[in-house]
């Protein structure tokens, strides 16, 4: 891995949070090479933060010094595709290509058993899926505003109110449909971005505008070309196939499984992406040790909206299972 200090000609560097900025390093997965940002010092346990749609590793400012605060070293990746990380070459963005590249992050950046795995959006896909994995060398994972498929399963199947619950998700989702139509997504991201961070980010009344714009600006710049948006619309284009490269191949149907790993699930009470009804269930699939809590006043990008208790929250759950075993040891099972 090699390492460089900011760039201050690099627009992404206007953070008002972190006015020193994070590190940039360069991960290099063997099969793929990926871009990160990185805080805290070099020899701290690692959490490896993952971004979702339409986000960047800069998603991660508030919650990266809070880590560094309790000793963590905090690794986020421009996720496959987004620049400037590589676009794979195998053209693969199942989420058993994601997980399989945090997988071998955990390898790459010499992290220990007490590692700690964080993920929102398609990050939590991936923090779902490989917490289902017996070989997760990770001690503990973050999944936020994605529930596990289980936990979802179960709650569009409880009750007369599942049919209310579907239609209304399915208006919500419609974005999904969207982006797996072939070329017009990459025509259209310049207007769909915006209008998605303005749907889903909470805005209270009386409250001044969030700074969503910033965000905005960090998710373009993660998809200059057409080639990093076909990428990132390349997560969604895969939900319709079901097979992976043979990399991947062992790695495939893990999102669908029950976490294993010690797990925080946290959801924005106000999410306008997915609601939070689906997380009714969520409890019934974690393991022992785990926790979850709906987040008042929250968004789908909560960890933006509030980011005080949701640091908070991350923080606390991670002193108490830090040092624990390797995730992988607790029963799980697929839901048909």
């Amino acid at each position: 891995m090699t390492q460089s200090s900011p760039d201050a000609r690099d627009a992404e560097s206007r953070d008002p949070v972190a006015p020193d900025g994070p590190r940039r390093e360069t991960i290099d997965l063997g099969h793929i090479t990926l871009r990160a940002l990185a805080w805290g010092p070099a020899d701290g346990p690692v959490a490896v933060c993952l971004h979702g749609f339409p986000d960047s590793a800069w998603t991660w400012r508030h919650l990266a010094p809070e880590l560094v605060a309790a000793g963590y070293r905090v690794i986020a990746p421009f996720t496959r595709g987004y620049s400037p990380s590589d676009i794979p070459p195998d053209k693969d963005f199942h989420v058993a290509a994601l997980a399989y590249d945090a997988r071998a992050i955990h390898r790459a950046v010499g992290a220990g058993p007490d590692a700690v795995l964080i993920g929102h959006d398609w990050g939590a896909l991936t923090v779902n899926a490989l917490s289902h994995r017996s070989d997760n060398p990770y001690s503990a994972v973050v999944a936020m505003s994605v529930p596990p498929i289980p936990a979802i399963r179960r709650a569009v199947a409880d009750g007369r109110g599942a049919v209310r619950l579907l239609v209304r998700q399915a208006a919500m989702s419609w974005y999904i449909g969207f982006n797996q139509l072939p070329w017009l997504p990459e025509r259209s991201l310049d207007w769909l971005i915006p209008l998605l961070w303005r749907r889903w980010r909470l805005r209270h009344p009386g409250d001044p505008r969030p700074h969503y714009d910033l965000d905005i600006d960090h998710a373009l710049a993660a998809l200059p070309t057409r080639a990093h948006r076909s990428a990132a619309l390349g997560y969604y284009r895969a939900m319709r196939r079901p097979r992976t490269a043979v990399r991947y191949a062992d790695l495939r149907d893990d999102w669908l499984g029950e976490p294993r790993c010690r797990t925080l699930y946290l959801h924005g009470a106000d999410d306008g992406c997915m609601q939070s009804a689906l997380t009714d269930h969520v409890r019934d699939v974690l393991p022992d040790g785990s926790a979850t809590s709906v987040v008042a006043g929250a968004g789908h990008f909560l960890h933006l909206d509030r980011p005080e208790e949701v640091n908070r929250r991350i923080v606390m759950f991670l002193a108490r299972t830090r040092g624990g075993e390797q995730g992988g040891n607790e029963p799980a099972s697929f839901v048909d």
